[in-house]
């Protein structure tokens, strides 16, 4: 791999570390504000909005600049977020700032990959940036968890506190700040990432124009054989993740009796366990048989379901591994195989940048969902069992109509 596309690893890993980390420390402010519990999907949902609503946008953007240049501005953005955050705008408000540092992010920190890397290493270069992605998020959990600990922090508060330092008032708004610092650092290193002549100037400058040629875009990945079947499975996988992330830590409160801060410790087992099947897949699956794991979909979904029949810590531990290895195995050829046909079909920030809006449209409606079914008061066991049973069901129609569509 070359050294560039390293430089791209270290500015992903700490970028995806602070993203993750501020999410515990949002829902700690949450909770400090003595919010209601269906807050936290919809915090959430603030966080993925901007991916939706600007992903026409985006793609051109990343596609239009030095791809290393748009995740150093969208480093600045995400730390205007924390600030707005850190002095008292409402953390939903705050998240959703951030939230559009992420969605001018990702296209770009995709992108590039095409551009780096020739198409027979994209499946490895996928399973390093999910396997780095994974250890910021393992990293973001534990870390998030100590920054959110008032017996951790209390005295550090105290000490800023007495120093005159503005806007901390607690643990929640400590980490905020620390987190701050994360984002200025993974800032610097975007800097050093290489510039790449661009390719694929956009077509259009208008806003009606830029979404004209996203729709003609989306449809065109949507009509892709091949395009289809990875965009469908990657869009279930990342709106099921992102909502079984908010499941695992209400799950764990009520079925171990873990606090919030041990929670978040435990879905550090979960990106472990998708950090193993990235690596596994990356090695083991070829970008020509990315299809062939989708089955893989269909049992995690079922092995997410049994999770209702699990109250002992030394079971979940093993169970909620499994469960993020066979997410990891299976998201990371479909990833990939993605990548590559959006490059040839339309340019690498185009592809992503649909392939954006599809996964958080799909994260937007299953996070409303799970809000809806905690409001009506659903008990945390049935929503595991809906939850798994739905990602096996859906799992199980595209492998069928892949099959279908290769007869």
């Amino acid at each position: 791999m070359p050294p560039g596309f390293r430089t791209v690893l270290v500015a992903q890993f700490l970028s995806a570390l602070a993203d993750n980390a501020l999410l515990f420390a949002a829902i700690a402010l949450l909770a400090q504000q003595s919010t209601p519990d269906w807050q936290v999907p919809v915090l959430q949902q603030c966080f993925v909005l901007a991916y939706i609503v600007l992903a026409p946008f985006v793609g051109s953007l990343a596609d239009a600049m030095p791809k290393g240049r748009v995740m150093f501005v969208s480093n600045a953005v995400k730390i205007v977020g924390c600030l707005l955050m850190l002095f008292g705008t409402h953390p939903l408000a705050a998240f959703a700032v951030v939230g559009l540092g992420a969605a001018m992010y990702s296209p770009a920190k995709y992108g590039i990959l095409t551009e780096l890397l020739p198409p027979s290493k994209l499946v490895e270069a996928n399973g390093w940036m999910e396997g780095l992605t994974v250890a910021a998020i393992v990293l973001g959990a534990i870390a998030g968890g100590a920054l959110i600990s008032v017996a951790l922090m209390a005295p550090w508060v105290a000490w800023l506190q007495a120093a005159g330092v503005p806007g901390i008032d607690g643990a929640p708004r400590l980490a905020i700040a620390v987190l701050l610092l994360v984002y200025a650092l993974a800032s610097l290193v975007n800097l050093r990432i290489p510039v790449v002549p661009v390719r694929a100037p956009p077509r259009h400058r208008d806003p009606a124009g830029l979404v004209r040629e996203f729709v003609q875009c989306l449809v065109l990945l949507w009509r892709d054989p091949l395009g289809q079947v990875s965009l469908a499975v990657t869009t279930l996988f990342w709106g099921a993740g992102a909502t079984l992330r908010l499941i695992v830590l209400a799950w764990a409160g009520l079925a171990l009796g873990l606090s919030l801060e041990q929670a978040t410790q435990l879905t550090a087992v979960v990106a472990l366990g998708i950090a193993a099947g990235a690596a596994i897949a990356g090695r083991a699956v070829a970008l020509e048989h990315s299809v062939r794991v989708l089955p893989v979909g269909i049992i995690m979904g079922l092995a997410v379901a049994s999770m209702s029949l699990v109250s002992n810590l030394a079971l979940a531990l093993p169970l909620i591994a499994l469960i993020g290895a066979l997410g990891g195995y299976f998201v990371v050829p479909m990833n990939a195989l993605l990548q590559h046909r959006g490059h040839r079909l339309m340019g690498a920030g185009h592809s992503i940048a649909v392939q954006n809006f599809n996964e958080n449209l799909s994260i937007l409606a299953m996070l409303g969902l799970y809000a809806l079914m905690l409001r009506a008061g659903l008990d945390v066991h049935a929503i595991v069992v809906i939850f798994g049973l739905g990602v096996a069901l859906a799992m199980t129609l595209l492998w069928r109509r892949h099959r279908h569509d290769q007869d």
